[in-house]
């Protein structure tokens, strides 16, 4: 890039880089502001979630998760919203509930109590991380973001049957919640373009295929295919208490879906081996960037795909590459 296109303040680059995701995101879906719901929606979700799906009803069409601070009666507290590129950090945040107190309580899901992503705006760093709580509700976690620019972080988790806000009869069917706010790393700044689409990934010497495709409002099946040196690998681990975890992200206002293999432990459709199956609903049409954990020889690999829901994921030819730093898991 010629050097005097740079951006070489963060001020600007925080304010180019999100005045292009809101511009993306609103041909794709809303771009929700990390503020409180509005009373009257007890799910916490703005009007357009409920009534917008990519032409599809709020019954065909899963909500987005990510795009609110706020939902089913918790907030996320980041104490850290600000970080320098480069340089390691302690990651802070808590999980409070509508009174203020900081949520304690967590139903572990695969293996854990709560799961971490942080994802740069142009979706090229991912990190798939899991902090550590302390007695008071405090999560933390070591990180350190190769490149300055905006982030996004989800909490994802499960509140325990008997956490205050789920005592309430609104709140006591409520499941998994995956919240979102945004983390700024300061540094030199340049802007990175969506990596193009691919059904094609290589990582670390192994090759992933992906062949399916996702559908605004429609369920469809996903499968990921781990070959090394050109032979299918079958002895893939678990990891997190499955063969591979899916975490897709919605080009622009970084949508959240995080999709876990078909089966259930023990069933033969998670048998270890090249295939991995998942189900999967995009919430609109657009571009999307699909992440992919996966574990052998003892080490975590995470693959990255740019795929379009509404449209054929067609392989460019170009292998879709590894998410840039995928370390910390």
């Amino acid at each position: 890039m010629n050097t005097g296109l740079r951006i070489t303040t963060f001020a600007a680059a925080l304010a180019a880089t999100f005045g292009a995701a809101y511009g993306v995101g609103q041909g794709v879906g809303p771009v929700v502001a990390d503020s409180p719901p509005k009373h009257g929606d007890e799910h916490g979700r703005p009007p357009q979630e409920q009534s917008e799906g990519g032409g599809h009803s709020g019954h065909d069409t899963p909500p987005a998760g990510g795009l609110q601070i706020a939902e089913g009666g918790y907030t996320l507290d980041l104490e850290t919203p600000r970080v320098t590129a480069g340089r390691p950090a302690d990651l802070r945040f808590t999980v409070r509930d509508t009174g203020g107190r900081a949520l304690t309580a967590y139903q572990r899901e695969h293996d854990k109590e709560l799961h971490l992503i942080v994802a740069s705006r142009d979706l090229v760093t991912y990190r798939h991380l899991h902090p550590t709580r302390a007695a008071d509700g405090t999560w933390s976690t070591p990180l350190e973001l190769p490149r300055a620019g905006g982030y996004r972080v989800f909490a994802d988790f499960t509140p325990a049957k008997d956490s205050p806000a789920k005592r309430s009869p609104a709140k006591e069917n409520a499941e998994n919640i995956t919240l979102g706010a945004d983390l700024a790393a300061s540094g030199p700044y340049e802007a990175r373009e969506l990596p193009p689409a691919s059904t094609t990934a290589r990582i670390n010497g192994y090759d992933v295929k992906l062949a399916g495709a996702l559908h605004p409002g429609k369920a469809s099946e996903l499968k990921l295919k781990v070959s090394r040196d050109g032979k299918p690998v079958t002895d893939l681990q678990r990891y997190l208490g499955a063969y591979g975890h899916l975490v897709a992200l919605r080009s622009g206002d970084l949508a959240y879906l995080h999709v876990h293999p078909n089966g259930e432990p023990g069933d033969p459709a998670t048998r270890p081996g090249p295939d991995i199956s998942f189900t999967a609903t995009a919430p609109s049409s657009g571009a999307y960037r699909l992440f992919l954990d996966f574990k052998h020889d003892g080490k975590v690999h995470t693959a990255a795909f740019t795929v379009r829901a509404g449209g054929a994921a067609a392989d460019s030819g170009t292998p879709g590459g590894h998410a840039e730093d995928a370390h910390g898991h």
